[in-house]
């Protein structure tokens, strides 16, 4: 296969015009050095504008049922050197079911979130499943790495629980980077030999932003917690689709992204504490803090939480609940060591332990061993979310939320701290 022909095509513009043929060039020269050109797709004007608010503390990178898509989902966000913020979503095409035609979509912003640049696709399903993006920005090179996650649009993550599916359909792995600022992105690379196990099934990077070791032994390693699916013993009469088959894991590289490995894997397949979705951040002190999604675990709380003194490569102690985020349901949230409230973990998600609503901020001032709500964003519905720290004073939060229904929109809220 030459070269030129692993290069990913130019991406369609749904309503061509003399700017597209601007772009189509951009594109190819995009393809020549090996990227992905990020060509703005069109959309109505109100998405166009991204409603900027009083003040510039809110403002929504993305709505359903714009650029060509039914739902956005799985927000993750990360500020470049430059300052520019990268937020990244799943672009759901015909409704907001995991399965089916996802491409993982970007809109930058250059202005601290008040306004976003076009929409364009880092990664395109072409009607398979992409997704999951865990994007970080190495220091040392100033580079974005972006993971994500892979399976055919054809299955669902049941099928793939239970092992009904072809490797080629299965959960697959694949990195990319981008080299201008978040501008164009190389082609999505698969790693999945490197960092699956042979008895995992169902995978997930993240998702939200991962994390760039900045000191102690292991600085400058990039490290993505992520989660799994095993499949049972042999001879059992489970079907892998139970929830205690869940574990979450680590990869990590110590090249700027070139080659990856796994780290830790919390794997007791026990059904007491079944670790899924994870955000992870640094401490001062070096080590990691690490917290779950408890995907319904039998024990008592929905969050689960731990730490690693080598750079994600173990775990200190096994995953364990973590009792004073009893008010966060069964969701995806993140954490972040902030430089504000004088250098508190942070930590976001929904605040209603029986539904997905009200997003709020948590902090600990004792390096994740409690956490105290801080603040309510909202009382509307609320689910997955992300954090980035945007200046010294100010955290932003991508999160997704709506009125009637969960996913109506994502939305960005500057917050200082």
């Amino acid at each position: 296969m030459s070269r030129m022909s692993r290069m990913t095509r130019a991406i369609r513009r749904r309503r061509p015009s003399v700017r597209d043929g601007f772009a189509a060039g951009a594109v190819a020269l995009a393809a020549a050095a090996g990227l992905t050109a990020l060509a703005g797709l069109g959309g109505p004007p109100a998405a166009a504008s991204a409603g900027r608010a009083p003040g510039c503390s809110s403002s929504v990178p993305y709505a359903a049922d714009t650029y060509g898509y039914d739902t956005f989902r799985i927000p993750a966000v990360v500020r470049t050197d430059r300052g520019t913020l990268l937020a990244f979503a799943e672009g759901r095409r015909a409704s907001d079911s995991d399965t089916g035609n996802i491409d993982v979509v970007l809109r930058r912003s250059t202005d601290g979130g008040c306004t976003w640049g076009p929409l364009a696709v880092v990664a395109a399903g072409k009607g398979d499943t992409r997704g999951n993006p865990a994007p970080v920005v190495d220091p040392r090179t100033g580079r974005v790495v972006l993971l994500t996650s892979y399976n055919s649009g054809a299955v669902t993550e049941g099928q793939i629980m239970r092992g009904e599916v072809t490797a080629a359909q299965s959960r697959r792995v694949f990195v990319q980077s981008s080299r201008d600022d978040g501008r164009s992105f190389s082609v999505p690379r698969e790693i999945t030999s490197a960092v699956k196990l042979p008895r995992w099934r169902w995978y997930a990077t993240g998702p939200g932003h991962a994390v760039a070791l900045t000191h102690g032994r292991h600085a400058g390693r990039l490290v993505v917690p992520a989660n799994h699916s095993a499949a049972p013993a042999p001879g059992s009469s489970d079907n892998g689709q139970e929830p205690k088959y869940y574990g979450g894991h680590a990869l990590y590289s110590d090249d700027h992204g070139r080659s990856w490995r796994i780290g830790f894997v919390d794997d007791t397949y026990d059904g007491v504490h079944n670790s899924n979705e994870s955000s992870a951040a640094q401490l001062p002190d070096g080590r990691l803090y690490l917290s779950s999604r408890d995907q319904h675990g039998v024990a008592v709380g929905n969050r689960l939480d731990s730490y690693s003194a080598d750079g994600g490569r173990t775990l200190s102690r096994p995953y364990a609940v973590q009792p004073t985020l009893n008010d966060v349901p069964v969701v995806q949230a993140s954490v972040l060591q902030s430089s504000g409230w004088s250098g508190s973990l942070l930590f976001s998600g929904p605040s209603v332990p029986t539904a997905r609503q009200a997003m709020a901020l948590w902090r600990s001032r004792d390096a994740g061993l409690t956490f105290s709500k801080v603040l309510t964003l909202s009382q509307d519905r609320a689910g997955y979310s992300d954090l980035v720290q945007v200046s010294p004073g100010a955290v932003g939060v991508l999160y997704e939320t709506g009125v009637k229904g969960t996913y109506e929109r994502v939305m960005w809220r500057r917050v200082a701290v």
